[in-house]
């Protein structure tokens, strides 16, 4: 199957528009939810749920049914029913990348019943696009689809989250945040939303003395103020980070802080590049504004820092910084480590790289 197009701008847009309508309750006959990302799925099921029909009417013209436990001929059988005392019956088939011979839902999906809005969450996987499942709902229904973001791309969507809720991240909580959980929406929005009954009254501000209390997860000891010590060329900082991830490896897996390295060095290294070009090849240095579009940087203070910190990393030291943080990618799944356990591989990789 071909790979997808569509980025995870797109489904956010996406995912904004098909809320935007169902809230002004313009519904579609069918909804095919589909990708790796459940969290946009599930919100978009939930409010299908809760606004297509009142609270009296779901107990008779709403039903949920499991694609493991079903297949696609029941799944056409009901939505074909007429509803009962209503304009419309909701039909909710959830894990519906499980149902049973899925491809005869085409045989539905290409005239859908007007009285019926059929849900289809199609978690995990894209659904087919060449087959003629697909086609009918993309033809006669709404198709979205949920990516996985990209680590550069969650900072800039969890800014705008937090905002919608009257919050706002500072920046090493916001890096604390990510670096912990990673790039699943539906962990940093289910995090979030703990975070944010448990916040005092009127407090709108969090800090990462807020994440640490909240999350559980340390202010100091950290994957932000790992990278900090590492590309200000603090040895002694840095490793001390490291004995304390070696000492609470759950909490730390070496993958993740290998993949903020990267992040870390592949912006000074654009930074250097950038400045190569400016001085041997007469291109002018871009702005500030223009490097946070470049980097994908949510402020000019952050690009002020690593052009800062580029200074103190010359490309030649960047580029054997990378070969090493590839090499310990590999060794973090296993591939020639030894047995070696997380703690003492990062313990080596920032040792090699202070020995640059």
């Amino acid at each position: 199957m071909a790979k997808s197009s569509v980025k995870f701008g797109d489904s956010v847009a996406a995912y904004e528009r098909i809320a935007a309508d169902i809230a002004a309750r313009r519904f579609a006959p069918l909804y095919l939810l589909m990708g790796e990302e459940g969290y946009f799925i599930d919100r978009l099921t939930e409010q299908l749920a809760a606004t297509v029909l009142g609270e009296a009417e779901r107990a008779f013209n709403q039903i949920v049914v499991y694609g493991r436990d079903s297949d696609a001929g029941q799944v056409v059988n009901l939505c074909r029913q007429l509803p009962m005392m209503g304009s419309y019956q909701v039909v909710i088939v959830r894990e519906a990348q499980q149902l049973r011979q899925i491809e005869k839902l085409s045989y539905y999906t290409q005239k859908p019943s007007p009285t019926t809005i059929l849900v289809l969450c199609h978690k995990e996987k894209n659904a087919d696009k060449r087959s003629a499942f697909y086609k009918g709902c993309a033809a006669n229904g709404t198709v979205f689809e949920s990516v996985t973001p990209r680590d550069y791309e969650i900072a800039s969507w969890l800014e705008r989250f937090v905002a919608a809720r009257g919050l706002q991240f500072d920046r090493k909580a916001l890096a604390m945040l990510t670096d912990h959980l990673g790039t699943s929406v539906s962990k940093i929005a289910n995090e979030l939303e703990k975070l944010a009954v448990s916040l005092p009254e009127g407090k709108t501000h969090i800090t990462d003395a807020d994440i640490e209390a909240n999350i559980g997860i340390s202010k100091e000891f950290n994957n932000f103020e790992l990278c900090r010590a590492v590309v200000q060329r603090q040895p002694g900082r840095a490793l001390m980070i490291a004995d304390h991830f070696a000492r609470n490896p759950k909490a730390n897996p070496l993958l993740l802080t290998v993949m903020a390295l990267f992040g870390q060095f592949r912006d000074l290294f654009t930074v250097n590049y950038l400045q190569w070009l400016a001085r041997y090849r007469g291109r002018p240095f871009p702005s500030d504004v223009e490097l946070m579009k470049t980097l994908r940087k949510p402020s000019v203070y952050i690009v002020g820092e690593i052009k800062q910190q580029a200074a103190l990393w010359p490309n030649r030291k960047v580029f054997q910084v990378l070969g090493l943080l590839r090499e310990y990618d590999a060794k973090s799944k296993g591939v020639n480590a030894g047995g070696a356990p997380d703690g003492e591989l990062l313990r080596e990789l920032l040792l090699k790289i202070f020995l640059l």
